[in-house]
């Protein structure tokens, strides 16, 4: 099982963003039975039985699986890491996360007009959802929002919650998790 364990996990660590059962067959011919069993191995040796060994962890989002850093490590790692969104628009994505679904007109007047051409690079990278909703649009994130910020959950409550801690940790200094500090 090695070198199966292996291959999945080096699928993981390349990918660079989470990848689901059927990607990694594809990219394997490995059974989705036998990939299944390697994801689960592998998330025991990385998230318990090497825990505070590695500073990576495998998460599962959706029905997807992605190799990360730890959230302890994160800060430390982005210094070196190329943001993929410019921080006005990440701004943009977090009002819509945290208010969705949130009118068009609504974030306009909260943000500002910058929010049009926000919009449209969000909707591209498939980020945000746009609904006809009389003369506005009405905003949502998609299902990918959660997987490529290794969020945990698809739920708006529970994305509010974790950027309610992340924003609050980062605004008073408190304690991340666990008593960790940010």
């Amino acid at each position: 099982m090695g070198q199966e364990k292996q291959r999945v996990e080096s699928i993981l660590f390349s990918a660079g963003k989470p990848v689901s059962v059927q990607e990694i067959h594809q990219a394997t011919d490995l059974s989705t039975r036998k990939i299944r069993k390697v994801l689960q191995e592998l998330m025991d040796d990385y998230n318990v039985t090497r825990r505070d060994e590695v500073s990576m962890e495998i998460v599962r989002a959706g029905n997807k699986y992605a190799m990360q850093v730890k959230h302890e490590y994160a800060d430390q790692s982005l210094v070196m890491a190329e943001p993929d969104l410019d921080a006005s628009v990440l701004k943009t994505l977090s009002m819509i996360a945290f208010h969705q679904p949130v009118k068009q007109s609504d974030l306009r007047r909260m943000v500002g007009p910058k929010i049009y051409d926000h919009v449209d690079e969000l909707v591209e990278m498939r980020l945000v959802h746009t609904k006809k909703m009389g003369s506005t649009e009405l905003l949502t994130t998609t299902k990918r929002f959660p997987e490529y910020f290794g969020i945990e959950s698809t739920k708006p409550k529970d994305i509010r919650e974790f950027l309610a801690h992340k924003v609050m940790g980062k605004v008073t200094g408190a304690p991340q998790k666990d008593g960790e500090e940010p």
